[in-house]
């Protein structure tokens, strides 16, 4: 018994190790091949928890060479209206409405930046776990020292849901209905 432990030990740190590269290596395929794109569009439910409240948005998100525009389609009153992030924009408007969307972190995270960061992090971030949660791929990425993503894929790898996590909480919650 006292040898078989051993070889047991090294036989899980082992195929430990082969699910950890099967995870990296297909995460690796698809940040490349999503590096490769010359624009991505995304439609998502937006939920944004601040402290006190919690705000929810639809949003459709699209990212080329030029940079990303997130367009309102949801709540009705600014439906259509189109924000072009500089990576500052904290507030929705449109005529005399104005929907707070301030940060919800003290790294300036917004809801309005979330699918832009979440495009980014799927693009560059590093991964940092995967498993398989209800027949869903998960991975948790982290694209820089102030959030980290978890995505959850079908099958297909086709991103369907997302979270960002900032100070140890989560932030926003991302129910994504179209990915292109």
């Amino acid at each position: 018994m006292k040898r078989l432990c051993p070889l047991l030990l090294t036989l899980c740190l082992l195929l430990g190790g082969c699910g950890r590269n099967l995870a990296a290596d297909r995460y690796e395929t698809f940040s490349e091949e999503l590096r490769a794109k010359d624009a991505i569009r995304m439609t998502a439910e937006v939920r944004a928890d601040y402290p006190d409240r919690s705000v929810s948005f639809t949003l459709r998100c699209e990212q080329n060479g030029e940079g990303s525009s997130v367009s309102v389609l949801a709540p009705e009153e600014i439906r259509g209206v189109t924000v072009h992030l500089d990576g500052a924009a904290s507030a929705l408007g449109y005529d005399s409405i104005v929907i707070d969307t301030g940060p919800l972190d003290r790294y300036g995270l917004s809801p309005v930046g979330a699918l832009p960061r979440l495009i980014d992090a799927l693009r560059e971030g590093h991964l940092e776990s995967a498993w398989e949660e209800d027949g869903q791929t998960v991975w948790q990425l982290v694209p820089d020292d102030e959030l980290t993503v978890q995505v959850w894929l079908d099958g297909d790898l086709t991103p369907v849901y997302a979270e960002l996590i900032s100070e140890g909480r989560v932030v926003v919650c991302c129910d994504i209905s179209e990915w292109k």
